[in-house]
């Protein structure tokens, strides 16, 4: 009965970023005093992680998933945020693109625009330079396998040395307490210089990847200005995000 029931939490949490004992009680039908023996059990073996507003999976990402991978993942919650997303781009701007598939479904609404495109991503500059409008500048470096995109010192010095309208930023895992991070150290510097000269400085990430974490934090949430998600993501966590002043906007 018992393993019944941490299963059931456990399940109840996967769907769930952040839940209160009083959830729990109502979900599988057991007294406080027993949720929380649960609880303290789940939190000594690390599967779980316990704040002042309720617990949530530990949702630690150890590895950079291909790009490959992704392109399975919440397909249409990244189309509507590339499709919400395009509202923020005018003819002549200059837009900085971290490397992603949410980054390149944005990238698809834009080839009618005259712009100027800065991008870490191999497939994006190549999808970008058959349109002659657009002016396309690729940060060099060492070549990531994982993501097809540029990393290292050489692309980050050219993101220090820009002054970009607008920096659209892409994540495997976010939150209000951990912010944005990543599994290697170098994602994370470079991420920080993608976003850091520009005027604003758009989060795009589908719901499914917030309250995971990794090793590296790329930055806090308040460095972002506006957070572009789909209309998933939990109502504590969309009420900690406008609590900071972030314009969430939901799709």
């Amino acid at each position: 009965m018992k393993n019944q029931r941490v299963e059931q939490i456990i399940e109840y949490l996967k769907h769930h970023n952040l839940v209160t004992v009083d959830d729990l009680v109502k979900v599988v039908a057991a007294s406080p005093a027993t949720i929380r023996r649960d609880l303290v059990k789940l939190d000594e073996q690390g599967v779980i992680t316990r704040t002042h507003g309720g617990v949530s999976l530990n949702r630690f990402v150890a590895n950079q998933p291909t790009t490959n991978e992704k392109m399975l993942r919440s397909i249409r919650e990244k189309q509507n945020i590339a499709d919400a997303a395009t509202e923020m781009v005018k003819a002549g701007d200059s837009v900085v693109l971290d490397a992603g598939t949410t980054s390149m479904a944005l990238v698809r609404n834009l080839i009618h625009l005259p712009l100027r495109v800065i991008t870490v991503d191999l497939h994006i500059a190549l999808y970008l330079s058959e349109y002659k409008q657009i002016e396309v500048i690729i940060a060099g470096g060492t070549v990531d396998h994982s993501s097809q995109s540029t990393i290292g010192e050489h692309g980050r010095q050219l993101l220090r040395s820009i002054n970009p309208d607008v920096a659209f930023l892409t994540c495997n895992s976010w939150s209000v307490e951990k912010g944005i991070t990543t599994p290697t150290e170098e994602k994370a510097a470079l991420k920080r210089d993608i976003i850091v000269n520009s005027n604003r400085r758009v989060l795009i990430s589908d719901s499914s990847k917030y309250g995971a974490y990794s090793l590296y934090k790329a930055c806090d949430l308040t460095d972002i200005t506006h957070i572009v998600t789909d209309d998933n993501l939990d109502i504590q966590a969309q009420d900690q995000i406008r609590a900071k002043n972030i314009e969430l906007i939901l799709v």
